[in-house]
């Protein structure tokens, strides 16, 4: 839940680094917010149940593209590379750079610090 709370502090910062762990909780913390609305809305043909999933999801999107941003950079790549379907996702899924990149310091060596 730290994560969660540290997207929606930096949803603005689209530099720096960002953790595998902080992307992946606050993606499945956002699906979990989002998705049974939109479901139960289109399974009992609600358009209420629906907007409340569509609202949810507007609200999480610009903290979701910013981490999405800074663990690309994590990485060692830019942003821009959210926008290849299948790259971003192994991007996504690799091992952060060892040791500082051009885009900071490495996150996990800022939070074993802390």
């Amino acid at each position: 839940m730290l994560y969660v709370i540290k997207c929606f502090k930096n949803f603005t910062n689209f530099s720096g680094r960002a953790r595998r762990k902080e992307y992946w909780t606050y993606y499945l913390y956002s699906a979990l917010f989002t998705y049974p609305f939109t479901f139960a809305g289109l399974a009992f043909e609600t358009d209420w149940l629906k907007n409340i999933g569509t609202i949810l999801a507007i609200i999480l999107f610009i903290p979701v593209f910013a981490v999405s941003t800074r663990r690309l950079h994590d990485v060692n790549k830019s942003g821009w590379f959210m926008f290849i379907p299948i790259y971003n996702l192994i991007l996504l899924c690799t091992e952060g750079t060892k040791g500082p990149n051009k885009y900071g310091e490495n996150p996990k060596q800022i939070d074993s610090q802390i």
